[in-house]
């Protein structure tokens, strides 16, 4: 069985600046979308991007929001739970991974706009691999940081799942 370390050097993760976990950007497509055509995202962005990302031990990703969809695909390793706050004050856990018939989806889609924030499930891999893809692509200038406090202010049902996904606070 792989482990963790073995995914990062076969994959070539590298730690992620922002978010944790780790990652490598797989692909950005050099055609780019007008700043015009995307009012939410306020300037020229790659039409999609693709990554890698890795949860191992007790890294998270941490609460944050993106004007854009994105899609993630479960690969290998342990389920990964993820919160998503909606702006109507919604929540849920979604549970991706490869048990179908427990629950587990294989994909989920983040629409733009919304909180979301991963745990990787204890199991017996002691990691989770994940691609991410973006349509427009990534770019760090979207992303947004969520605060315990103000997200437990908007979405206080969901405090105990937003601690767990803000360990910074």
């Amino acid at each position: 069985m792989l482990a963790a370390a073995d995914v990062v050097r076969l994959l070539a993760l590298q730690p992620h600046p922002v978010e944790g976990g780790a990652f490598r950007e797989t692909y950005r497509s050099a055609a780019v979308i007008p700043a015009a055509v995307l009012p939410d995202h306020g300037a020229v962005r790659s039409v999609g991007t693709a990554i890698y990302y890795l949860l191992s031990g007790d890294a998270v990703s941490e609460m944050h929001r993106l004007p854009g969809d994105e899609v993630y695909h479960f690969y290998l390793g342990d389920p990964l739970d993820t919160l998503l706050l909606a702006p109507d004050a919604a929540g849920r856990v979604v549970a991706l991974g490869p048990d179908l018939a427990g629950g587990q989806v294989p994909q989920l889609v983040i629409p733009g706009g919304v909180w979301q924030g991963s745990v990787r499930r204890a199991g017996p891999h002691g990691f989770t691999l994940i691609g991410a893809t973006m349509a427009p692509g990534f770019d760090y200038h979207d992303y947004a940081r969520g605060s315990r406090a103000e997200l437990t202010a908007n979405w206080p049902a969901w405090a105990d799942e937003i601690a767990r996904r803000t360990p910074n606070g």
